[in-house]
C-alpha cells in the first residue's frame, strides 16, 4: 500500500501543513516533505519545500544540491529558481544570487519578492539607486492598491511631484498605511527633506515596530544627518531580528568604519567581500576603510582589485592618488588618458579620473599637463556644486553682527563646563591633521576625527529660526538662556561619546569648517580649547582646489571661490580675536613646520598641557586617520610639500586676485580687510 501513490486530498494537506511548518520548524517541514517523497516519489513542490527547509535550517549548501538536480529536470521552474536564489545568498555566493535573481526578473518582471532580495544585495554593494528602483519596483508590484501602484511607477521615473501627489492623496483616505508613509518619506529623501522624512520613518515606526524597511530607511537618514550613534543602535536592532542581511551588514560596516571601530569594519568586508567578490564598489569601500586603519599596502591592493573589476571606475582611481603618498605607474596614467576620453563615460567617472591624472602628472614634473587636469575637473564638480560668494560673504558677515563683546558679556559664566573637548578649527587642507596627530601622542589626548556633532546642532538651530522666521542660527541662540546653553553643551559631548575609545581627559574634534560655529562653540562650552590651523593662502588654496572631497566644501572648486572664501575665513577669525582676545590659539602651519618644538611647547601650553616628548614623534602614532593626510602624518615633517603651490603660479591669478590683502600680509591680518 505504502507504493501506491497518495490520494489527492490527502497530498494537497501535507503539503500545506509542511508549508506551515516552514516559519516555525524547518527540520520537522524537512521530514514532512521526505514523507510526502517516500509516498510520491520525485514530486518536484515537495522536493522544493526540501530545498527550502534546508536553507532556513542553516544549510544552504544542502538546499543548493537539492535544487540543481530539480532545476536540470525544469530549468525555468521559477519558484525553484527564487529558492535558489535566496540558498545562493545564504551561502554567502552574493554576486551569483544577484545574477540568479535578475534571471528570475526576466522571466516574471513582476515578481514582488524577487525585486525585495534583489534590492536588499544592491544596497549591501553600495548600488544605491539600483536598489531604490528595485524597491519601488518590489512595491508596484506586491501592492493591489492602483494608487500605491502608480506611486511606485512615477518614483522609477522620478518624478517627484506626481509620486508625492498620489500618496499623500491615499494617506487622507488611509492614514495608517505604513509601507505608504515608507514610500512617502523616500520621496521627502529624493526631494532634499530630510527632516520631513525623519518624521514620517518615526511614524511608521510608531504604528509597526517591526517594519525593518522603515527601520532601516531611517538608519540610512540618521547615517547621513550625522547622527552615527542613532543609527548604530537602529542597525543593531535590525541585526538582532536578521543577522545575515547583506545591507544591514554593509550598513554596519560603514557606520562602525565612521565612529572609529575600523577593525571591526574591516572584519565585516572581509565577509561580504567573500559574498561579492566581483563588485567593484565592495572593494572600494574596503579600500577606505584600510586607508583609515593604516594598512596601505591592502588598501593599495583593494583599490586595484576595484579597478580591475570596474577599469572605468574613476573614484578608485582617485582613491589612489588621495593617499597623497601613492604614485602612479606610466601604465597607469596612459590607462586614465585613455579612459578619461571615452565619450561613453560617466560624469562621476570622469571627474574623479580629471583629478587623478592631476595628481599623476603633478607627481611626474608635468605642471601645465596636471594644471589642466585639475581645473577640468573643477569645472565639472562646479556644474554639479555652485558655490554663491556673495551669500557667503553676507552670511559670515551676518555672524560678526551677532556674536558682539556684548552678547559674550551677557553669557559670561553660562554653557557646560567641561574642558574637555579641543576643537581644531580652520580652513581644510591648512594642518589642521598634523595638528591633531601631535596633539594625539600626547598621553592626555585622544584623537578622534572631523566630528559633525556642531555643524549638525547648527543646522538644526537653523531649522528652528526658519520656523521661527528668525535670519539664522545666531538669533536662535541669542535667545536661549543659561539653562540652555548648558544643554546644548551636555548634548554634544553626549554625541561624541560613540567615537571616543579611551579614557584619556581631553579629545580632539578637527572639524575644519567649525571655524564658522566658533561663537556656538564658546557659548555652550566656554572651557573648551579652540585651535586655528592657518597656512600660507596660496598653499593652502591651491591644495584645496586639488582636493576632490566625498562631500562639501563647495567653495574648492573654483580659484576665485577659493580665494574669496580663504579671504571671508581670516575676517571672520579675527573678528572672533577682537570681541573674545585670547580666546583662540593659533597655529601657523609654516611656523610648525620651522620651528616644531617651540611650537609644540606654545600648543600644549595654551591646551593646559604639559610637555610630552611622544609628541614630536607623532609619526609613530599607528592610530586610525580617516582624512585626506592620513599617509602623510604618518611621516615626520618636511618641508618639501610647503611651496609646491609656486609651481602652478602661472595660472593663479584669479586666486591672487580674489585674496587681495590677504595674501601679502600673511601670516598677519590685514587692516582694511
Amino acid at each position: 500500500m505504502s507504493d501506491a501513490p497518495a490520494p489527492t486530498g490527502t497530498l494537497e494537506v501535507a503539503m500545506a501543513q509542511t508549508l506551515r511548518l516552514l516559519e516555525q520548524d524547518p527540520a520537522l517541514a524537512y521530514a514532512q516533505a521526505s514523507e510526502i517523497l517516500a509516498a510520491v516519489p520525485g514530486h518536484p513542490p515537495a522536493r522544493l519545500l526540501q530545498a527550502a527547509a534546508k536553507r532556513r535550517g542553516g544549510d544552504a549548501a544542502a538546499a543548493l544540491a537539492l535544487l540543481d538536480p530539480l532545476l536540470q529536470e525544469r530549468p525555468e521552474w521559477l519558484p525553484a529558481l527564487y529558492e535558489r536564489a535566496l540558498a545562493l545568498g545564504a551561502a554567502g555566493q552574493g554576486d551569483i544570487a544577484i545574477a540568479a535573481l535578475r534571471e528570475v526578473l526576466r522571466l516574471q518582471p513582476t515578481h514582488p519578492e524577487a525585486w525585495r532580495t534583489l534590492a536588499d544585495h544592491l544596497m549591501a554593494t553600495d548600488e544605491t539607486a539600483e536598489a531604490d528602483a528595485a524597491y519601488a519596483r518590489h512595491v508596484q508590484c506586491a501592492s493591489r492598491n492602483p494608487s500605491l501602484q502608480h506611486a511606485a511607477a512615477a518614483m522609477l521615473a522620478n518624478d517627484m511631484p506626481r509620486a508625492e501627489r498620489l500618496l499623500k492623496d491615499h494617506l487622507k483616505q488611509a492614514p495608517t498605511d505604513v509601507p505608504a508613509i515608507r514610500m512617502l518619506a523616500e520621496v521627502a529623501v529624493r526631494c532634499g527633506q530630510n527632516r520631513a522624512a525623519g518624521h514620517l520613518l518615526e511614524r511608521c515606526l510608531e504604528l509597526a515596530t517591526n517594519f525593518q524597511p522603515a527601520r532601516y530607511a531611517r538608519a540610512v537618514l540618521l547615517h547621513r544627518d550625522n547622527r552615527a550613534a542613532e543609527a548604530l543602535k537602529e542597525v543593531e536592532t535590525l541585526l538582532a531580528a536578521d543577522p545575515v542581511s547583506p545591507s544591514y551588514r554593509n550598513l554596519h560596516a560603514v557606520l562602525l568604519s565612521h565612529v572609529g571601530e575600523v577593525e571591526r569594519s574591516c572584519a565585516i568586508y572581509d565577509r561580504l567581500l567573500a559574498e561579492y567578490p566581483g563588485n567593484a564598489k565592495v572593494w572600494l569601500s574596503y579600500g577606505h576603510v584600510l586607508k583609515t586603519a593604516g594598512r596601505r599596502d591592502d588598501c593599495i591592493a583593494a583599490y586595484r582589485a576595484s579597478i580591475a573589476r570596474e577599469p572605468t571606475m574613476g573614484e578608485a582611481y582617485w582613491s589612489l592618488a588621495n593617499l597623497k603618498t601613492f604614485r602612479f605607474t606610466p601604465t597607469d596614467i596612459a590607462t586614465m588618458q585613455r579612459r578619461v576620453s571615452e565619450p561613453s563615460l560617466s560624469d562621476a567617472d570622469r571627474l574623479n579620473l580629471h583629478f587623478a591624472l592631476g595628481k599623476a602628472q603633478e607627481d611626474a614634473g608635468n605642471d601645465e599637463a596636471a594644471f589642466k587636469h585639475y581645473d577640468r575637473g573643477n569645472a565639472l564638480q562646479r556644474e554639479r556644486l555652485p558655490f554663491d560668494r556673495a551669500l557667503n560673504t553676507a552670511r559670515m558677515r551676518r555672524l560678526e553682527q551677532l556674536f558682539t563683546p556684548e552678547y559674550f558679556a551677557r553669557r559670561n559664566g553660562t554653557g557646560h563646563r567641561s574642558a574637555s573637548p579641543i576643537f581644531i578649527v580652520g580652513m581644510p587642507r591648512a594642518g589642521s591633521t598634523l595638528i591633531e596627530q601631535i596633539l594625539a601622542s600626547h598621553p592626555a589626548v585622544e584623537g578622534t576625527s572631523e566630528l559633525p556633532n556642531i555643524i549638525a546642532m547648527a543646522r538644526r538651530l537653523r531649522e528652528r529660526a526658519d520656523d521661527a522666521g528668525m535670519n539664522g542660527y545666531a538669533e536662535v541662540l541669542a535667545s536661549l538662556d543659561g539653562s540652555a546653553l548648558e544643554s546644548l553643551g551636555e548634548e554634544y559631548l553626549q554625541g561624541t561619546r560613540v567615537y571616543r575609545k579611551t579614557d584619556r581627559p581631553h579629545f580632539i574634534d578637527k572639524m575644519p569648517n567649525n571655524f564658522l560655529h566658533v561663537g556656538l562653540i564658546h557659548s555652550i562650552l566656554p572651557d573648551a580649547r579652540i585651535i586655528d590651523a592657518r597656512r600660507h593662502p596660496l598653499g593652502c588654496c591651491f591644495s584645496n582646489f586639488k582636493q576632490l572631497y566625498a562631500r562639501g566644501q563647495r567653495f574648492s572648486y573654483g580659484l576665485g571661490d577659493m580665494g574669496s572664501y580663504y579671504r571671508d575665513y581670516v575676517a571672520l577669525m579675527a573678528h572672533f580675536d577682537a570681541v573674545l582676545p585670547g580666546r583662540v590659539h593659533r597655529v601657523i602651519y609654516e611656523q610648525m613646520v620651522d620651528d616644531t618644538e617651540n611650537e609644540v611647547r606654545r600648543l600644549l601650553d595654551y591646551c593646559g598641557l604639559p610637555f610630552d616628548p611622544g609628541c614630536l614623534r607623532f609619526f609613530e602614532n599607528d592610530r586610525p586617520v580617516r582624512t585626506a593626510s592620513s599617509e602623510q602624518v604618518r611621516q615626520p615633517i618636511y618641508r618639501d610639500g610647503m611651496d609646491q603651490w609656486r609651481r602652478f603660479d602661472p595660472w593663479l591669478a584669479p586666486l591672487k586676485e580674489a585674496l587681495g590683502p590677504v595674501l601679502d600680509a600673511y601670516p598677519r591680518v590685514p587692516a582694511d580687510l
